[in-house]
């Protein structure tokens, strides 16, 4: 199903078809199951013409009221000053006996 087909229908025509589409899904699951599917890229399929009918649904209504379909950035917010945590303790002096077996080698 293409997106200028889905995008063409009602929203009663769009639930219609997510349910008709659930429910081929909850079948396909089931054959898989089973071991008596034949066409696994149905599964995908499916998969994908469901997401496409929840977006193009979730956003008719937003083009119903005219605003502008377009993608905003979340705003980011400022990250609060917090206390500085104390400084890491300093390493260990290594002792004279590591230090002269590390020189030699």
């Amino acid at each position: 199903m293409r997106a200028h087909q889905v995008r063409s229908m009602t929203p009663d025509q769009l639930d219609d078809e997510l349910i008709k589409l659930k429910k081929e899904q909850f079948n396909l699951r089931f054959q898989a199951a089973s071991g008596q599917l034949e066409n696994t890229a149905r599964v995908r399929q499916i998969r994908r013409d469901i997401a496409r009918i929840q977006t193009i649904a979730r956003q008719q209504p937003v083009a119903a009221q005219g605003e502008p379909m377009t993608e905003t950035k979340p705003k980011v917010k400022a990250k609060a000053k917090t206390a500085k945590a104390e400084p890491k303790a300093k390493p260990k002096a290594k002792t004279k006996a590591k230090a002269k077996a590390k020189a030699k080698g």
